[in-house]
């Protein structure tokens, strides 16, 4: 215990400390904050992957396939809102508490959705939740911006990595158990014992300098993007499913959005203390990896949270079974993930990775396109681990690379700002191709099935309500339509996200390779100018 004490002191006096000059922390010392970092990271991770397994049994408990992305977007919809202003906070105000308040909600979020009666209690529980996630992520990547040179940084995000790695298989194990054995509620409960220890050990270890000037938060441009996040989520969960894309309810949304954009714009452009400065966009490393996490998270959230729904629905897997079937996605990010941050560190090289990563999903994409009634489990651990492996390649780059173009005391704000767009990306694209799914199946269902066969009410309009287990019960006519049918529109849906990896790779085209620092900044630095001791020279 004195030993742990005296290295918790010992962090207090070197991290991120301008008497330290910036430099960097021991390997050991670091891998003690990761430790507190890791179990943070650990609860957003698990909740993302542990949930998928459940959906299926969710809906068929509290609702329609058309609520789905529902329970998914809430929790992306306030995520994505509240980030910019974690960032924004942190930079002005320290990291420690934050990251400690998001935990505490998150957990009280949690605590809430394994309550729910009805889905729109879990919906408004997961938007709170959300409140809290969004602050794990963006907390994470910048503490270790303040106390890993970015050269270094690789390595260090490798192990980020491995803990979604766990996440993605635990998480799923975990979700599958609790649903077929206990019930769905426990995958929201399992959260509160490990928030609890993350609370504990970021207290012991977890030793950061606090900023306790005074500031001004900008509370009116926090509002302002939360409106507008929510009013282009809502145009893509309602278009062309509650109502018809031409209707004035979302005509009348987009114009909405555009308007509270532009107001945005506005009063970032004037706010003394802005949650997003304009004048980040001037910097092309921030800019391109902005849109360039937009794209990702559209395509790493949006299409692959249904492949258990493939599993349950179309394989009859159980939800257990379902989460242990992903897991050649899983070590198709951990392994591409991992090794991608070596060589980064070894060779101080980033660029290429995002771009050779668009690639390697697309192709994922198309493979999974093939999907039918009776392919083998062989063949989609192939499709599962490429598209996997894609993931992982950019996912952490974007994130360095940004680090490492921007000002220190742009750092919280930069980092929360690329996991915005990527969490945007992921909540738009979920709606999106949870929208296609829908209407896809609607369409296929009444071609599929007989001469003088309904759809049953269940099936309506595309929504596949009930339980794999109620489905498969199913009079043999019309699951045997139900299986084809989902396939088919699982088909379009991927198709649909390939263009969207194409974007990606041409985005990746237009990221600079900027040299990476072997030195962790002070704080108010400026590191605009490339003739800073701070850069290596090649």
């Amino acid at each position: 215990m004195a030993q742990t004490n005296h290295l918790s002191d010992e962090l207090s006096s070197v991290a991120v400390s301008p008497a330290n000059g910036g430099n960097p922390l021991t390997h050991r010392q670091i891998l003690v904050v990761f430790s507190a970092l890791m179990l943070g990271m650990l609860l957003a991770a698990l909740d993302q992957t542990i949930v998928a397994t459940a959906l299926p049994t969710i809906v068929g408990d509290l609702g329609g396939l058309n609520h789905l992305s529902w329970i998914v977007t809430a929790y992306l919809l306030t995520s994505t809102a509240v980030t910019p202003l974690y960032g924004k906070v942190s930079d002005l105000f320290g990291r420690k508490a934050l990251f400690q308040i998001a935990i505490v909600v998150f957990l009280v979020g949690s605590a809430l959705s394994g309550l729910s009666q009805n889905m729109g209690e879990l919906i408004a529980f997961r938007a709170l939740q959300g409140i809290g996630g969004g602050g794990l992520f963006a907390m994470v990547m910048a503490i270790i911006g303040d106390i890993v040179p970015a050269r270094d940084r690789g390595k260090y995000q490798g192990l980020i990595g491995a803990v979604f790695a766990a996440a993605s298989v635990l998480g799923p194990l975990a979700g599958g158990f609790f649903t077929d054995s206990l019930s769905w509620r426990w995958i929201f409960y399992v959260n509160i014992p490990i928030g609890i220890v993350a609370l504990a050990v970021t207290t012991v270890v977890l030793k950061l300098p606090a900023n306790r000037m005074r500031h001004h938060i900008d509370f009116l441009g926090s509002a302002l993007v939360a409106a507008a996040v929510t009013g282009i989520l809502l145009i893509t969960v309602w278009g062309g499913n509650t109502y018809p894309w031409t209707s004035n309810t979302i005509l009348g949304l987009a114009a909405a959005s555009v308007l509270l954009i532009a107001a945005f714009i506005y009063v970032e452009l004037n706010s003394p203390e802005p949650v997003l400065p304009m004048r980040l966009f001037r910097n092309q490393i921030f800019s391109v990896s902005s849109v360039l996490g937009f794209v990702s998270g559209f395509l790493m959230f949006g299409a692959i949270i249904f492949l258990p729904e493939y599993q349950q629905v179309v394989r009859g897997a159980s939800a257990i079974k379902s989460g242990l079937m992903l897991i050649p996605l899983t070590l198709g990010v951990v392994l591409a993930s991992v090794g991608s941050g070596a060589l980064i560190s070894k060779r101080g090289k980033y660029k290429i990775y995002p771009i050779v990563g668009s690639i390697v999903v697309g192709i994922g994409l198309y493979l999974m396109s093939a999907l039918k009634i009776d392919t083998s489990y062989a063949v989609q651990a192939v499709m599962m681990f490429v598209t996997g492996a894609g993931i992982g390649l950019s996912m952490q780059v974007i994130v360095l690379a940004t680090q490492n173009g921007v000002e220190h005391k742009d750092l919280g704000t930069a980092t929360s700002a690329i996991s915005f767009f990527r969490t945007m990306g992921g909540a738009v694209g979920t709606s999106f191709f949870a929208s296609i799914l829908v209407n896809r199946l609607a369409y296929n269902m009444p071609k599929l099935l007989p001469k003088g066969v309904k759809v049953p009410s269940s099936l309506a309009n595309g929504a596949v309500s009930g339980s794999p287990t109620v489905l498969n019960s199913l009079p043999p006519v019309v699951h045997s339509a139900l299986l084809q049918a989902f396939v088919n529109s699982l088909h379009v849906m991927f198709l649909a996200a390939i263009p969207f990896a194409v974007l990606a790779f041409a985005i990746g085209l237009f990221l600079p390779e900027k040299t990476l620092r072997t030195a962790v900044h002070s704080r108010g630095e400026d590191t605009s100018k490339e003739s800073l001791p701070l850069l290596i020279a090649e």
